[in-house]
C-alpha cells in the first residue's frame, strides 16, 4: 500500500496526516507529484507512450514521473521516478516549475533533466509505458492535446519552449 504525505495548497506539509493511494484525498489536501521532462544534449526530447492497460493508454507523455512516497522530497521523487521509468540516472536536473491542481488534489513539481545517455539505452518500465522515442522541440510542440497526455502537460511544454 503506497503512502503519501499530505500538503496544503501552499505546499506546506500537514503534520500527522498520511494519504493512501487509491483512497479519496480530502478537500484542501494535496499529494506531491514530480514530473521530469528529459532533454538530450543534442536538443531532442524523450517521449513515452502509455501502456494500453493504463489510464490514458496509447497516448504519449513528455515526462517521467509520479507520486512521491511518504517522506520523499520533490527532487528525491524525481530522481527515483526517472530511474524507474527510463533507466536514466539524473546528473543534470533542475526544478522549473510548480503547480497545484484542485481537480486531482496534486501538487506538481516540474523538473528538467538534461542527459547525454545513449538514446538506445532507455529502459521503459514494464506496465507503465510500451514505447519511447526522441523528438525535436518542434515535433514535441506540434503534438495535439489528444496525442499528448493532459492539457497541463501540454502547457508545461509550451512554457518551457517560451523560456528558450
Amino acid at each position: 500500500m503506497e503512502k503519501w504525505d499530505a500538503y496544503n495548497k501552499d505546499f506546506v506539509l500537514i503534520e500527522g496526516v498520511t494519504l493512501t493511494r487509491g483512497e479519496a484525498i480530502p478537500q484542501g489536501m494535496y499529494h506531491l507529484v514530480s514530473d521530469i521532462l528529459v532533454r538530450h544534449k543534442d536538443g531532442t526530447y524523450l517521449i513515452m507512450r502509455r501502456s494500453p492497460n493504463k489510464h490514458y493508454g496509447g497516448l504519449w507523455e513528455a515526462t517521467a514521473g509520479g507520486s512521491a512516497l511518504k517522506g520523499e522530497t520533490p527532487l528525491e521523487c524525481a530522481i527515483r521516478e526517472l530511474k524507474e521509468e527510463t533507466g536514466i540516472i539524473a546528473k543534470d536536473i533542475k526544478e522549473v516549475g510548480r503547480e497545484a491542481s484542485d481537480e486531482t488534489h496534486s501538487y506538481y513539481v516540474e523538473f528538467l533533466c538534461i542527459t547525454d545517455i545513449d538514446k538506445d539505452k532507455v529502459t521503459i518500465q514494464e506496465g507503465e509505458n510500451d514505447a519511447y522515442k526522441w523528438v525535436s522541440k518542434d515535433e514535441l510542440l506540434s503534438l495535439k492535446e489528444g496525442e499528448l497526455i493532459t492539457k497541463r502537460m501540454f502547457c508545461y511544454i509550451t512554457e518551457l519552449a517560451r523560456k528558450r
